[in-house]
């Protein structure tokens, strides 16, 4: 695989499916994102897909969307806008890799005149004071009468400082939260008009969104101090339901591609999670839209480098990938194509099952990693058959080049957690 051309047979496999799920190893690899991005312009300039929905906060991506739809008072350079991400991990979005596929989506949108924009939509959850004050605006600005929902819901999280754990453990101890002022607030935004909404930047449904992240993020903190699989599953659950609501915003036609690790758009019914009681956005979109064409598109590479943190909240820094282990998917795969780039297609009329259909370790790294480790995790037991519909192998990958300046290496030190943070 040595261009876009090489994309031919995952175009021949995504036919006309409405959903397309194209994943990644790590948070931090260019390869996966400038194939991601390569493959998505195809989707969007030759079979006309609608929106790119990511792993991302809804009110940075809203901003996001806005300069790439040209939108009155928007930056003309998407860079300007991505800078402006500053949740941990900002290197996520605000990286050379995004800013060149959001230029090329600006432009594109540009030259569509009186055509819908090609949206760009956050799907995550973690974003709560962020969306409670983008509500409280918005109620302000345009629904005055109901600003008195918002200001209580304000006021019950004021306590906590923004720091969400720490409202998640006050849960835990004194079960009286914020959940009560979080519903009245979402009860009034989701009734009201009934006119159909332009795609994405309809002020009230962009208020409507924000006040469901509130309520979903509330019950995700609070799920998440107790531990189990239900923090997760919230998480996952909300993603897929954005992702439903805007493709009901764009209209029956519209055509969707799914940005998120591997973790989430590789069904977890052929992994270990099932075991565990976990869901995810794969399995979720498949058996929701069954019948409008689901197509999930994993990656991953043998060996490299990364941008990655040693712990959550750290600076990110390049680091070394190991080898991929004895016998994984990563190892058979660089066995089998060594120092190159491939594409393996899965399910097709000469199909017999074979390698990908026996269970192997599959790789995936967080925003935190520690190399050192990889003999310990790092790996989820995988039928890559049943888990994706096609599948990218990057043999030899680069990390990703952050907005932001990276840190120096570090000395060497003994692993103290094992990655996290899919």
């Amino acid at each position: 695989m040595a261009g876009v051309d090489d994309l031919d047979p995952l175009l021949e496999r995504i036919g006309d499916a409405r959903f397309v799920l194209l994943g990644e190893a790590s948070h931090g690899t260019a390869e996966f994102y400038r194939w991601r991005a390569e493959l998505t312009k195809r989707l969007i300039t030759e079979r006309g897909f609608s929106f790119v929905a990511v792993e991302g906060d809804w009110p940075d991506c809203h901003r996001l969307h806005c300069c790439l739809a040209g939108a009155p008072g928007q930056p003309d350079d998407p860079e300007e806008v991505l800078r402006s991400f500053d949740r941990w991990p900002r290197w996520m979005w605000a990286n050379e890799e995004v800013a060149d596929f959001a230029r090329w989506l600006r432009g594109f949108n540009a030259q569509r005149f009186a055509d819908v924009p090609v949206g760009f939509h956050g799907l995550d959850v973690y974003s709560l004071w962020d969306s409670l004050r983008a509500v409280l605006a918005y109620l302000r600005e345009h629904e005055p009468d109901h600003v008195d929902a918002a200001l209580e819901a304000m006021r019950c999280f004021d306590p906590y400082g923004e720091d969400p754990q720490a409202y998640g453990y006050a849960r835990a101890i004194v079960p009286s939260g914020c959940e009560d002022d979080v519903v009245r607030m979402l009860a009034q935004l989701r009734g009201g008009a009934d006119e159909t909404p332009l795609p994405g930047l309809d002020a009230r449904f962009v208020a409507r969104q924000n006040a469901e992240i509130v309520a979903e993020a509330e019950r995700y903190y609070r799920e998440m101090v107790r531990g189990g699989s239900a923090s997760w599953n919230v998480r996952d659950c909300h993603m897929t339901d954005t992702l439903d609501r805007l493709a009901e915003v764009y209209g029956p036609e519209s055509k969707a591609v799914v940005w998120e690790h591997n973790t989430h758009i590789g069904d977890a019914r052929a992994t270990d999670m099932a075991a565990a009681g976990m869901v995810n956005v794969g399995q979720l979109v498949r058996e929701r839209h069954a019948g409008d064409g689901v197509v999930a598109v994993g990656f991953g590479s043998h060996r490299g480098t990364v941008t990655a943190a040693d712990f959550w909240g750290a600076p990110p820094r390049h680091m070394r990938v190991p080898e991929a282990r004895r016998g994984s998917t990563e190892a058979l795969l660089h066995e089998a194509v060594p120092d190159r780039n491939a594409v393996f297609v899965f399910g097709g009329p000469d199909s017999d099952g074979g390698w990908a259909s026996e269970v192997s370790d599959h790789r995936a790294i967080g925003v935190v990693y520690r190399p050192d480790a990889e003999r310990l995790g790092n790996y989820v037991p995988t039928v890559l058959s049943r888990r994706y519909d096609a599948f990218v192998h990057c043999d030899y990958t680069t990390a990703l080049t952050p907005l932001h300046p990276l840190e120096h290496e570090p000395v060497p030190r003994e692993a103290e957690t094992y990655p996290s943070g899919h």
